[in-house]
């Protein structure tokens, strides 16, 4: 048995119904009944980021990042197809830049989309201290 289980459904057109687990998400390739599907992927890239950035944090000895947020860019190629993938994160706590590093750093060990992505497509990541 899989550990993930999902069923996706088009009953015609370029749009397509997600179920995951008791969670529904449409996702259109034209963008007009929801994000496409490379939009998509990078949200759940950044909604699996911030969770690891926090849990690095908490592994550095810092319990209380306060509010993070990530505002994450990529660009396709001519193909449609994603070739890169920035992100800027922002972080409540005053932190330094070698604090940050090394919480970024371990952020990267403990993403599983981050692990799961090819190497070249892999966040570029700067993080901004600080920042509310």
């Amino acid at each position: 048995m899989s550990d993930i289980q999902t069923s996706t459904v088009s009953e015609d057109g370029f749009a397509s119904t997600s179920q995951v687990g008791d969670f529904e998400l449409t996702i259109d390739a034209l963008d007009e009944e929801g994000p496409n599907p490379n939009a998509v992927l990078v949200a759940d890239y950044a909604s699996c980021f911030l969770p690891a950035f926090r849990v690095g944090g908490q592994q550095r000895g810092h319990d209380d990042l306060g509010k993070i947020q990530i505002d994450a860019d990529a660009d396709l190629d001519d193909d449609d197809d994603l070739e890169a993938i920035r992100f800027d994160i922002y972080v409540e706590a005053d932190l330094d830049e070698e604090t940050f590093a090394e919480i970024l750093e371990r952020a990267e060990g403990i993403c599983h989309v981050h692990s799961a992505l090819r190497e070249e497509l892999r966040a570029d990541a700067t993080v901004h201290g600080d920042a509310f």
